[in-house]
């Protein structure tokens, strides 16, 4: 009994310190519920503010508005940091497509970021030119199917409106398109992935590419490294594409987003962003429904001509891009830090309200309920909002560059060790129900014990699986703690990520509330922890 007793005496020690105050959860959860500005912020970001293209006056103006928001509630160090040049502010003033024969129709479509303006209105016939393969194809055929589609069109385009995408009816929406996690999800994100062996082959060109119906499990056996090949080799393809129609004279260029359904538009890029390339085309997005409408009018050789009119006003340089840096001084740990984020850019074609407006909105609401309830914080509390997430975790990279380590070399600053960890928020507006561990075992029980009295919320799920696509990666990159939550999916997917319809309406105010509290939480305790977060081994240099 007596060594029972004395190993309880030895373990506790390592983990009273992760004990949660209980008194400081019930203040956060009465100001994030009782008094929430959430919604209100969102609403700027959003309604007012919205979209906020990275480089585009939009995007300056909402972060001028962010910076006085967060001067008000009493930040220090408000500012901006530049990082760059990005690449060219691009505004749209102006678009139209509309179908003038067999018929006039107006037409459902807006232009993707970055097209050239057409000099006024322009009509012109069509050709049915659609391209093939994607990257999941895998690099070579990818390559091979982008140089046949050249060799077959060149010197075919002059004068003509390009519809790249073939006519596909979209497949009926079974599935319902706005959901929660159920407990049996939720349960099964808490199982690990089977092991297996990473490939950590030099250039894609190198591995062996499987059949398409393995292509997820895959990739997820692939390096950092060669995922960031893959999506070079994408992105290097979309600009070549914008390059290649301009040279050939294309008027403009149509096509139909892949997830469109139900009269919803998707939009991205057109092309490469950099001064120094050539701007692609202006290049239009339609429903699926009239795409497929006049693919078909075009292939039963029906005679069929549209007119498209974009203005947009362009930089003619590259711009900086800039991130947004608010704090909380500390007190007696104030060289250490805690981090939390969210990435304030947006897509043009909706008003960025679910991305990532909501996450920016929520991070800004956890830094107001932080300095209004005025708890003693031994560590420094830092806000950053990110740039150029949509076109590559531009604004995080370059932050975590500059203050902390390159991931090519590894050579970490004199801050890197100050660090004790980074929370992001960046899967719309859906209430937290867990927390993605990113592989790192020493948090389980830490996140348990400060995640215990949000359970009755539904925050359940701590998974050891890692997550992508957003701003934590830049930190993870060079060994860090950065950590992304487990959200509700709700209608994110499946409607509102990069589409017209990303706005307020589909944001859920009771869903960024809990998440409000629940990080406000997570925070606190990070910057009262008596010890720095527990840290894996340095990766090596990318």
């Amino acid at each position: 009994m007596r060594k029972a007793a004395l190993l309880v005496v030895l373990i506790l020690p390592a983990f009273s310190q992760d004990r949660v105050d209980l008194g400081v959860v019930d203040r956060f959860k009465a100001e994030a519920f009782d008094r929430s500005k959430v919604m209100e912020t969102l609403r700027n970001l959003s309604d007012v503010h919205g979209p906020r293209l990275t480089g585009s006056p939009g995007f300056e103006d909402a972060a001028k508005w962010a910076v006085v928001e967060l001067n008000s509630y009493g930040l220090d160090k408000v500012h901006f940091e530049k990082w760059g040049p990005f690449g060219r502010a691009w505004t749209l003033d102006q678009s139209s497509l509309e179908m003038i024969e067999p018929r006039y129709y107006p037409l459902t479509a807006v232009p993707l970021a970055w097209s050239a303006s057409t000099n006024g209105p322009v009509t012109a016939e069509l050709v049915l030119a659609p391209m093939k393969g994607t990257f999941t194809d895998g690099p070579k055929k990818f390559k091979e199917e982008w140089e046949a589609y050249q060799a077959a069109w060149r010197g075919k385009l002059r004068g003509k409106i390009v519809l790249i995408s073939a006519a596909k009816v979209p497949a009926p929406q079974t599935n319902p398109q706005f959901r929660r996690y159920t407990d049996a999800e939720l349960a099964d994100l808490e199982k690990a992935p089977a092991p297996s062996l990473k490939l950590n082959a030099k250039k894609l060109e190198d591995l062996e590419w499987p059949d398409p119906a393995d292509v997820g499990k895959f990739f997820n056996s692939l390096s950092n490294g060669l995922m960031d090949q893959i999506y070079d080799l994408y992105d290097k393809t979309a600009d070549e594409r914008g390059v290649f129609f301009a040279r050939e004279g294309a008027v403009g260029v149509v096509l139909r987003d892949d997830r469109a359904h139900e009269g919803l538009l998707f939009a991205e890029a057109a092309g490469g962003f950099k001064a120094a390339g050539t701007p692609a085309p202006p290049t239009f997005v339609v429903t699926a429904e009239q795409y497929n409408r006049i693919a078909r009018l075009v292939e039963k050789k029906n005679p069929v001509s549209l007119k498209l009119s974009l203005k947009a006003t362009v930089s003619d340089r590259d711009v900086d891009g800039l991130n947004i840096i608010g704090e909380i001084p500390g007190g007696s740990k104030k060289d250490e830090l805690v981090m939390i984020g969210a990435h304030f850019d947006s897509w043009h074609t909706g008003t960025g309200a679910t991305d990532n407006g909501a996450g920016s909105a929520v991070m800004i609401e956890v830094m107001r309920i932080l300095k209004i309830l005025n708890l003693k914080m031994d560590r420094t509390v830092r806000i950053g909002l990110w740039s150029g997430e949509e076109e590559g975790l531009f604004g995080s990279r370059a932050y975590v560059k500059e203050h902390f380590a390159d991931p090519k070399t590894m050579q970490v600053t004199s801050e890197h060790g100050k660090l004790s960890g980074y929370f992001n928020l960046d899967n719309g507006s859906g209430k937290i129900r867990g927390v993605y561990l990113q592989g790192h075992e020493a948090m389980r029980p830490i996140f348990q014990s400060w995640l215990a009295p949000f359970r009755d919320m539904g925050v359940t799920a701590i998974s050891i699986r890692n997550t992508g696509g957003t701003d934590h990666l830049s930190f993870a990159a060079v060994g860090l703690p950065g950590f992304q939550f487990i959200q509700d999916p709700l209608d994110y997917s499946t409607i509102a990520h990069h589409s017209d319809m990303d706005t307020w309406d589909h944001a859920i105010p009771e869903d960024l509330m809990q998440a409000s509290a629940v990080i406000a939480t997570l925070v606190y305790e990070t910057a009262v922890r008596q010890d720095l977060l527990p840290r894996r081994e340095l990766p090596k240099p990318e």
